[in-house]
């Protein structure tokens, strides 16, 4: 009988979060004949209607962001060949302290067991070997970020199955070299602010640096299926090359090993095969 392939499972908040952190590996792992499944778990309602209008204002209109979201959804996934796409549909919370937090049905609001019972059923019927996240803090604060790490790590701990799991992050250098691109592009770029939380991680904690390269375009792609999503327009005003020089490495750190291979590591599934 033929052997299983190996299979990799994203777990991520909204339509459009699959490009920026993960749309490298699904490509690459795609590429080398690994199944790729990615779980999205809100229905992007709060992000921009057309013409980039926010929700609350006149014309946002929440059902059909969603149905325009799912179509993106779907033509990013085609880009990088995503083997199955499941969509837990939960309503998108919005940022941290909006009124969308609360409102019933909204991810921020359903408790991580309902949740994480739902992904784990995902979890059994797909056997992941690599399971992918965020960290804590949902990366940067989003509630809706969080409460994916969240379920998937209850679900992890119910299922046992991934041999490893790994929390997306960012070198902390890459935040320098991205201030100064952004200057060499006019845009106005602050300073983070010091007394907030840093993002990422200093170099030496980053357990695994993924070389995904080969992948820009289609990584670029990807994200381009999300334009209506303005926080998108600034990576695709990069344009293709410069992209995949600024975001052609994606970086995690591994919170869960069975193979014992030691880090840094620059394969996802090192010791797997």
């Amino acid at each position: 009988m033929a052997e299983r392939p190996l299979t990799l499972m994203a777990v991520h908040a909204h339509p459009d979060d699959e490009a920026t952190s993960t749309g490298g590996v699904l490509a690459r792992y795609a590429a080398e004949g690994v199944t790729t499944v990615l779980v999205t778990c809100t229905d992007g309602r709060c992000g921009d209607g057309p013409g980039g209008v926010k929700p609350g204002e006149e014309g946002h209109d929440p059902a059909a962001v969603v149905a325009m979201r799912q179509a993106e959804l779907e033509a990013s996934c085609a880009t990088l060949n995503v083997t199955h796409l499941e969509t837990l549909g939960y309503a998108d919370s919005g940022m941290m302290g909006w009124p969308t937090n609360d409102l019933p049905g909204a991810f921020w609001t359903t408790p991580v067991s309902e949740a994480a019972d739902r992904l784990a059923e995902l979890i059994r019927r797909y056997q992941p070997d690599v399971i992918v996240t965020y960290d804590e803090n949902g990366f940067y604060g989003h509630p809706d970020h969080i409460q994916a790490h969240r379920i998937t790590m209850a679900a992890v701990e119910q299922t046992d199955v991934p041999a490893k799991v790994y929390w997306t992050t960012v070198p902390r250098t890459a935040f320098a070299e991205f201030g100064r691109i952004m200057k060499d592009l006019g845009v106005e770029w602050a300073e983070p602010d010091a007394t907030e939380p840093q993002l990422g991680l200093p170099d030496d904690e980053i357990t695994t640096w993924v070389d995904t390269s080969k992948y820009g375009a289609q990584k670029f792609g990807a994200l381009a299926t999300h334009a209506s999503q303005t926080e998108n327009i600034f990576f695709l005003q990069l344009g293709e090359e410069r992209f995949t020089e600024l975001m052609g490495v994606e970086t995690f750190l591994r919170v869960r090993d069975r193979t014992g291979v030691p880090t840094p590591e620059d394969d996802l599934f090192a010791g797997l095969r």
